[in-house]
């Protein structure tokens, strides 16, 4: 089922492989958070909860739009040999950001509630499902995404002026320096960057709105090279886990067959990693399990490895009934939100009522995490419908079916089909005592207008 969370939402799926959207994942959100945390709180942000968001491109390309969301192409994980290169890109954007480069939109989308809301507003977003990545059966691993929209809406935020560039540069210098970081991967990938615009052919996005003129270049190298932190490396543990992300998304975005040669001869964690995904993309749960356990076996407290099998069994126990022999097998309960979420929809498919109470309080602890998931509140929806239907007593029954009326409200409102959400959260309030917080809900979502667009 189409949904959205965060800021963006998880599991709105295009049907192709290649079509914009937003992927959500968590290994590669936390990786990505970890990038971005020092940088955000030398630049004074740290409170500020700025959302990355990973497109479905793999192009390299890296943008903001707002004080409050940045987005980066899955193809600047999969270009970027280090994360120290990641971390540049990261570094250059927040300097855009506390730079004060986009005010002009910053005041439009500030006033949304929604992403899916803003993303139609600026004309970057038309609400679809779909499935996962190209791949059937929607839900896999803990990836999605939602459907984007055309070239010329992205660009139209990328038409930053070489000032505002240069600037960007300097600031990025700046929050490196106060992290201890290098610059060298900043440089370099803006070197690898600049020979792809030399050659002509296939000119990359990012350089479209991020042009690199000699003169920025010597000024770019120039601070780098000055830099105290020049030498410094990326630490192993973080470029392990760079690796297997990257990994993942090849396994994920492009053709099975096509990753598992890019993988072929690659022995280590992420290979197998990689093998793992593509493997069960082309032949299914079983076959991939044995890299997973592989995975768990040499690293068996690591959480990436704890978190994909977790999401292969709660993708594999969707198919069977009555029982979760996969699930019930987990060292631990999964901890990451995506992947509650995941479990919950993989409980629900088996049709036993008796996981309903566990259901709607793991997706209830997820939904706080995850307060904009439209995949979270369908399930909820459908557990608490479920609940309704199981009531011996009408008040009782009244009640679930109204909580099922208002999940299913939230999710339509994330989704930003507005007329839907109106219509369910006004059925919730007919069956909700007046008052309630969940009553008040509904009349938030019963309230809630568009803004308009400022011609």
């Amino acid at each position: 089922m189409a949904a959205t969370a965060g800021l963006i939402a998880g599991l709105v799926l295009p049907s192709s492989a290649q079509a914009r959207g937003v992927i959500r994942d968590a290994e590669t959100e936390g990786l990505i958070r970890d990038y971005a945390a020092p940088i955000f709180r030398s630049a004074g942000l740290g409170s500020q909860n700025i959302k990355i968001h990973l497109v479905n491109d793999q192009n390299f390309n890296a943008f903001v739009v707002d004080g409050h969301n940045m987005f980066m192409h899955a193809g600047t994980l999969l270009i970027s040999e280090t994360p120290n290169q990641v971390i540049g890109v990261i570094a250059h954007e927040t300097g855009h950001i506390t730079g004060g480069h986009l005010a002009r939109l910053r005041s439009q989308v500030a006033r949304m509630q929604s992403t899916a809301l803003a993303l139609q507003l600026l004309g970057l977003a038309a609400m679809v499902g779909g499935g996962l990545a190209g791949v059937p059966n929607a839900g896999q691993i803990g990836m999605g995404a939602m459907a984007g929209g055309t070239d010329a809406a992205m660009r139209s935020f990328m038409a930053y002026r070489q000032t505002e560039e240069s600037s960007a540069d300097q600031a990025a210098m700046k929050f490196l320096d106060a992290t201890g970081q290098s610059g060298r991967g900043m440089l370099e990938t803006f070197d690898v960057l600049a020979d792809k615009l030399r050659g002509i052919q296939g000119i990359n996005p990012y350089l479209m709105s991020h042009p690199l003129p000699q003169t920025r270049m010597a000024q770019l190298r120039a601070l780098v090279e000055a830099s105290p932190h020049y030498d410094v490396k990326d630490s192993p543990e973080l470029q392990y886990r760079h690796d297997l992300v990257r990994a993942k998304l090849s396994g994920f975005l492009e053709k099975p067959d096509a990753a598992l040669n890019r993988y072929r001869q690659d022995e280590t964690l992420a290979g197998d990693y990689a093998r793992a995904i593509a493997t069960y993309r082309k032949s299914g749960v079983d076959a991939a399990m044995p890299y997973i356990d592989k995975l768990i076996a040499a690293q068996p407290n690591g959480p990436i490895s704890m978190r994909s099998r977790d999401s292969f069994c709660s993708k594999a126990d969707a198919g069977r009934k009555p029982s979760l022999p996969c699930s019930t097998r987990l060292r631990s309960p999964p901890t990451e939100a995506l992947i509650q979420i995941m479990l919950a929809q993989a409980m629900l498919s088996t049709e036993d009522n008796r996981y309903l109470d566990e259901v709607i309080r793991n997706l209830r602890k997820a939904l706080v995490r995850e307060p904009q998931s439209a995949m979270g509140y369908r399930q909820l929806a459908m557990a608490y419908g479920r609940k309704g239907d199981q009531a011996k007593s009408e008040g009782a029954r009244r009640n679930f079916l109204a909580r099922a009326s208002l999940a299913s409200a939230e999710a339509y409102f994330y989704e930003g089909r507005l007329r839907e959400a109106k219509m369910m959260a006004k059925r919730a309030q007919d069956g909700l005592p007046g008052g309630t917080p969940q009553w008040l809900r509904a009349q938030d979502i019963l309230d809630f207008q568009m803004p308009t667009r400022k011609k």
